[in-house]
């Protein structure tokens, strides 16, 4: 069953969550930090326009059934982007946002569901366009909110949608050996029960009755394991309600160092 409603409504949830937390920023809060090491707040607003608007042409290519965009394309649109100013960043960043989100409001629902595009070389279909890209501005507005808020969380909405898509991303962001071989991650809001794999390379899976018993077991909430897998739960950042056994919390960090 496709997941375009949910995933489009936790993006416009996302999206109103940037929007309240950058709106009449000035060109010196906009120019200074986020979570991003090496991004101001409008860099991060750039890097998320500019995805968009990219997600946008695969999109179009996929309802006409054209060829995908190529990366001289990409690069175009993101020299574009470089190019603004840090207030012309943040007000195009929500406004193509915008656009883009009502595009696929007003697109029906068979002809949505029915494309097949290409996504960092792999086939891909609508549910995986938005769940891509919901990932990207969940992470990326927590990035921003964060540097107001310590506290801050991702959107409830987003993490829902997110917490069952994670095994891609941890065989990309896991880094092998850190960190006993089997771990049980239990997650609430929403309950999940994943095994965690550190051997030659590092993967997650649902757990089932089958498993061999864990070396380890951490309980969190499910934004915090998801921002654990992005490298995004540093001491500074991590809930009271977090609890390990058999593995440091400081080893699952570098385990997920963060993209």
């Amino acid at each position: 069953m496709s997941r375009v409603p949910e995933l489009t409504a936790a993006l416009w949830a996302s999206h109103r969550r940037l929007d309240n937390a950058t709106r009449g920023m000035t060109r010196e809060q906009l120019s200074g930090p986020s979570y991003c090491s090496e991004w101001t707040i409008a860099q991060v607003l750039s890097h998320l326009g500019s995805g968009v608007q990219a997600m946008g042409l695969r999109l179009d290519a996929g309802l006409a059934g054209t060829e995908q965009p190529s990366q001289s394309e990409i690069e175009a649109i993101w020299a574009v982007w470089d190019a603004m100013t840090p207030e012309d960043q943040a007000e195009k960043s929500l406004s193509t946002d915008t656009m883009f989100l009502q595009r696929v409001d007003t697109i029906p629902a068979d002809q949505l569901e029915g494309i097949h595009i290409s996504l960092f070389g792999t086939p891909a279909d609508a549910d995986r366009l938005l769940a891509v890209r919901l990932s990207e501005h969940a992470i990326h507005t927590w990035d921003i909110v964060v540097m107001g808020d310590p506290a801050a969380t991702l959107g409830a909405d987003a993490a829902v949608e997110m917490i069952d898509g994670l095994d891609l991303i941890v065989t990309y962001t896991g880094k092998p050996g850190h960190g006993p071989g089997e771990t049980t991650v239990i997650t609430t809001d929403p309950d999940r029960t994943f095994r965690l794999s550190a051997g030659d390379a590092v993967s997650i899976a649902p757990a089932t009755s089958g498993d061999p018993p864990a070396d380890a077991v951490v309980r969190l909430p499910a934004e915090a394991w998801i921002r654990v897998v992005y490298g995004r739960l540093d001491a500074a950042h991590t809930p009271a309600s977090v609890t390990s056994q058999g593995i440091g919390l400081e080893t699952l960090r570098a385990m997920f160092p963060g993209v």
